[in-house]
């Protein structure tokens, strides 16, 4: 007969000043089942069984003394405990990701300088977590970096004064000058308030949304495609609300004043002011942003940019850029 090992007393051993014991898979499983929303998705996205991920969930809950995840009859919802350790797990494997790659990486590309070009959506997205682990890895490297539009950022990798961009690949005109690499394709969601109607519904047509508010971003190929979709619907929705700023739609569909259409990449379960935002799929043509790497075509890499390109490669790897 197999001995019953008890459960850890996880209160009395906090107060006790005992060392937490989760293991890097089950970072792994929690961070799959918070990015996939079941348990289910994530079994499929890591080739396991579900039970192995179930398993993995609760000794993490255990050994944290929190419950990191609302069972719903839809799936996993992060609470707010949750969705603050999601960042911790994500370092943690990212960390891991940028010790092996140091490892490997290629002489003489520790040191030089890196011309970098980002835009202003995937700065605050993806930006963050691939130059962490670079920095971490590369800390000679002179970083050059500029924000700008994704036009303008293609203007100047042909030009040469950038070696690499992370932007939107989905929107480069000129495919015959551009080297490209897409890191994260990201349909997009429909974001509603807690209690909304529509969080009930089994599944949400484009049709339903019409007469909905509507708020509605103006950023980079954002509104470029939620127009071109919103034109598209029988009855289109009220605009309640216009802006450039994501905080800003994250506040006013979080309190009511309208919905939005985003992709899954943005979306992030509460406001700032820690309120409740939910997503749902909606059954449609709806479209997805491709965000990657860009840099001229027929451009040896240097060194430096070569590692770059690998460090966020290993952000893909380690599941560590938010795609939904």
């Amino acid at each position: 007969m197999t001995p019953t090992v008890p459960r850890r007393d996880t209160k009395a051993c906090r107060s006790a000043g005992c060392p937490l014991a989760f293991t890097f898979r089950q970072l792994q499983f929690f961070v799959a089942a918070a990015e996939q929303g079941s348990v289910s998705g994530a079994a499929r996205a890591l080739s396991i069984s579900q039970s192995s991920v179930t398993e993995a969930i609760r000794a993490l809950e255990d050994d944290l003394g929190v419950t990191l995840f609302d069972r719903q009859a839809r799936g996993l919802g992060l609470t707010h405990k949750g969705s603050l350790f999601l960042r911790h797990a994500r370092q943690i494997l990212g960390d891991v990701a940028t010790a092996r790659m140091a490892f490997a990486e290629e002489e003489g590309g520790g040191t030089g300088r890196l011309s970098l070009g980002v835009t202003s959506l995937v700065a605050g997205y993806v930006l963050s977590d691939i130059l962490s682990r670079y920095r971490r890895a590369h800390p000679q490297v002179e970083l050059n970096v500029i924000e700008d539009s994704g036009e303008y950022l293609q203007h100047l990798l042909i030009g040469g004064e950038l070696d690499v961009a992370v932007l939107l690949t989905s929107s480069i005109r000129d495919r015959m000058a551009m080297q490209v690499e897409t890191l994260v394709v990201s349909p997009y969601r429909l974001w509603l308030p807690l209690g909304h109607a529509l969080t009930g519904a089994e599944s949400i047509a484009l049709d339903q949304l019409g007469g909905e508010p509507m708020i509605q971003l103006m950023v980079d190929e954002i509104e470029e495609s939620m127009r071109a979709l919103m034109g598209a619907l029988k009855v289109r929705p009220q605009i309640a609300f216009r802006t450039r700023s994501v905080e800003a739609v994250r506040s006013l569909v979080a309190t009511g004043a309208g919905i939005a259409i985003l992709p899954g990449l943005m979306y992030r379960p509460w406001s700032l002011e820690g309120d409740r935002i939910e997503i749902r799929d909606v059954s449609g043509d709806l479209p997805t942003i491709q965000v990657g790497l860009a840099w001229r075509r027929g451009a040896p890499l240097s060194a430096p940019a070569l590692n770059f390109v690998r460090a966020a490669q290993s952000a893909v790897t380690a599941s560590s850029l938010p795609e939904r």
